[in-house]
């Protein structure tokens, strides 16, 4: 019988493992109920802005799409339309996250880019609801809604995550400090 085998890499593991966060952060979310259909604070964006901010655009990609999938499969969920909502939010994220990237940098803080993709994430969902779920013109009144929704969780992710990126700054250079002096 003939074996194959699959080589990885250090970047395939870093997906792996940053990825497996994000799905459990995602499975936990799922336990609670949602004060309002379809509004989730979106905890395992909070991975997927990290990886961003870290690793790239790519690593941050593959990051939400296998949460994607994953979640899904593990929720009895794959291909439902419920699928299709995080779905399309997560790409919409991701194409202005994209984009956000290429910007000059001092205009973005992770606070600013969560938003960004908060807001992003929310529109893809309405998208894919207008044109699919629901074909009328009366989806627009829940736009106010969901957009204070965006802008509140999109904030809070991106305190938590630049409070993250910040203790993580302190810990290298600490590390730095305690090899370099004598």
């Amino acid at each position: 019988m003939k074996t194959t085998h699959i080589q990885t890499t250090t970047d395939d593991h870093r997906i792996a493992k940053l990825a497996a966060f994000a799905i459990v952060l995602h499975m936990v979310e799922a336990v609670f109920p949602s004060p309002l259909p379809g509004v989730k604070p979106g905890i395992a964006n909070i991975v997927t802005l990290y990886v961003l901010l870290q690793y790239g655009f790519a690593t941050a990609a593959w990051v939400s799409i296998l949460r994607v999938f994953a979640s899904g499969l593990l929720l009895g969920q794959f291909l439902s339309p419920t699928f299709i909502l995080s779905l399309s939010g997560a790409l919409l994220s991701l194409g202005v996250l994209w984009l956000a990237m290429r910007l000059p940098k001092q205009y973005f803080s992770a606070i600013s880019l969560s938003i960004l993709a908060a807001f992003a994430h929310i529109a893809g969902q309405l998208l894919v609801v207008r044109l699919w779920l629901i074909p009328h013109a009366s989806v627009a009144y829940l736009i106010p809604i969901f957009a204070v929704a965006a802008l509140f969780f999109g904030l809070i992710n991106g305190l938590i995550t630049a409070r993250l990126l910040y203790n993580k700054k302190l810990i290298t250079e600490q590390n730095q400090a305690v090899t370099s002096s004598p």
